[in-house]
């Protein structure tokens, strides 16, 4: 069981494209939904996947191999040039990793505005998820959430009178009525967590957020993420090839998802866990199991706020998607 939790965003700098497999639908390659909702996600298992392949690709000294063996679970596939690393675990490497993480839920999508450019939007299902999920950190949130049709009091997205342009759909909003409504301070607190203070995104962020009504946001996530067509060239007659055209889906980018990240104690002997225990003290008043949480926490804490502040999640790495900024939540 895990002893301590921390959120971590995902904001996409590039489509990002977690697969589902084939489909016998309308899209060859849909992206992972929610069954209950039909809302974008990325499993748990492929977020894992994708940030253990990150760290090892940042992490290539013996000993933090090891911590990261201990952290995500042992991995026989995983390429060790040095026999050391192996043998350190002898012949018990069936054990639990350290690290959990969650399914990354959407917070916010982007849907074109005709003021704006574009708008994030979400939904009171979305939020009162999110405002769940945060209660199982540490972590202080607003206590009143919006309701729908909500934009915050300074939205530069009105049109005319009260409405919105979102794609070709018009909606009445309601701005907050001052500087401290529910609407304004969830953007301004969403943009001290996601972005710099004073830089553009921050700005647009605070000023572009609306809170739709599920339905609507339902509908914007199912019929308005990008479908790609691809096709494969036949070098010899320069036509496509025969069976060679499938379209793919993907979250558009500036989509912005968010994950628990999962602590738990070392499983496994002392002698193998020398290698995070010997590095740091710990407290008189500390149990060994909170001890172990707290070095866990602060080996993927200081990895990703230092060397992984972008990874690649998802299909078509070389294509250039799934670039996606992670930004912890430090309770």
């Amino acid at each position: 069981m895990f002893r301590k939790a921390t959120p971590l965003f995902l904001i996409c700098e590039t489509p990002l494209h977690a697969g589902s497999g084939s489909d016998l639908g309308v899209i060859d390659l849909p992206i992972q939904r929610e069954r209950h909702t039909s809302f974008p996600k990325i499993e748990g298992s492929s977020l894992k996947g994708s940030l253990r392949e990150a760290f090892e690709n940042k992490l290539t000294k013996p000993n933090d191999r090891k911590k990261i063996h201990l952290a995500f679970g042992f991995d026989e596939k995983t390429p060790e040039n040095d026999e050391s690393i192996k043998k350190h675990f002898g012949d018990d490497k069936q054990f639990q990793g350290a690290l959990g993480f969650t399914d990354a839920r959407l917070l916010l999508f982007p849907v074109k505005s005709m003021k704006g450019v574009f708008a994030w939007i979400t939904c009171p299902k979305v939020l009162e998820q999110f405002q769940r999920d945060l209660a199982l950190t540490a972590c202080s949130y607003i206590d009143e959430l919006p309701t729908d049709n909500m934009v915050p009091n300074n939205s530069k997205l009105i049109v005319n009178g009260n409405n919105i342009v979102l794609e070709e759909y018009t909606f009445i909003v309601t701005k907050d009525s001052d500087k401290n409504g529910n609407t304004t301070k969830l953007a301004k607190w969403l943009a001290d967590c996601l972005c710099d203070d004073g830089s553009y995104w921050h700005n647009h962020l605070i000023n572009n957020l609306v809170v739709l009504p599920n339905e609507d946001f339902t509908d914007f996530v199912n019929l308005s993420t990008e479908v790609i067509t691809r096709t494969k060239i036949n070098n010899e007659t320069g036509t496509v090839k025969d069976g060679a055209l499938f379209t793919e889906e993907y979250l558009p980018a500036e989509s912005v998802l968010y994950s628990l990240t999962l602590f738990s104690p070392l499983f496994h002997n002392e002698t193998v866990k020398k290698v995070f225990i010997d590095e740091n003290a710990k407290l008189d008043n500390e149990s060994q199991s909170d001890f172990e949480t707290k070095i866990v926490s602060e080996f993927f804490n200081a990895t990703i706020n230092n060397k992984l502040q972008i990874v690649q999640i998802g299909g078509n790495a070389t294509l250039g998607k799934g670039l996606v900024r992670t930004k912890l939540l430090e309770v």
